[in-house]
């Protein structure tokens, strides 16, 4: 069953994909290597997002419930599971082979850290909208190359678009008021 987001090939046919690797067939486990990539992938992007969020209003918890949804999905189809500690992800001793679309780099992590204040808040709004950025740039590549048929595999990532996107428009509305006051007319 071919599933169509019309938005979501608009942008894969836009970033330049070629019809050949977008319609590659799945192999015959019924999922595909780029599902595979992409749940390990959002692991790695969910454990950062918890060290980023244990730094400001924590939403933490829904982050772990999805590691252990995706952990359970690799799991279950015998496939390496990350287990990335979140308290290190992306420090400067942190290999940087797990870089994900959006997630922050050390040195945007210490910038944050040493942020203090209206500061601070003005830096967790924009570093979280990029790490959510990146987390729909996951989604677009998946369904770019073809994957994510597989009816878990597309839940969780049109839950992630969804959810990211939702996520995206609030901060940027939170991050306008932080930078420019309300917004409200008076």
């Amino acid at each position: 069953m071919t599933r169509f987001i019309p938005w979501i090939l608009t942008a894969a046919l836009a970033a330049g994909t070629s019809p050949a690797v977008a319609q590659a067939p799945p192999d015959r486990r019924g999922y595909t290597g780029s599902d595979v990539d992409f749940m390990s992938g959002m692991i790695y992007h969910h454990a950062q997002a918890i060290l980023i969020a244990g730094w400001g209003k924590s939403h933490g918890a829904s982050q772990v419930d999805e590691i252990n949804l995706l952990s359970r999905w690799l799991a279950d189809r015998h496939e390496a599971v990350p287990h990335p500690d979140s308290a290190h992800t992306m420090m400067p001793e942190m290999d940087a082979t797990h870089m994900m679309p959006g997630m922050l780099s050390a040195e945007q992590l210490a910038q944050l850290d040493r942020a203090r204040g209206t500061d601070f808040d003005a830096l967790f709004l924009q570093f979280m909208i990029q790490h959510h950025q990146g987390a729909i740039t996951m989604v677009n590549d998946l369904f770019a190359r073809g994957a994510g048929e597989e009816n878990p595999v597309y839940k969780i990532a049109s839950g992630v678009f969804a959810d990211q996107t939702t996520e995206i428009e609030r901060m940027q509305r939170m991050l306008a008021v932080e930078l420019f006051g309300s917004t409200t007319p008076k």
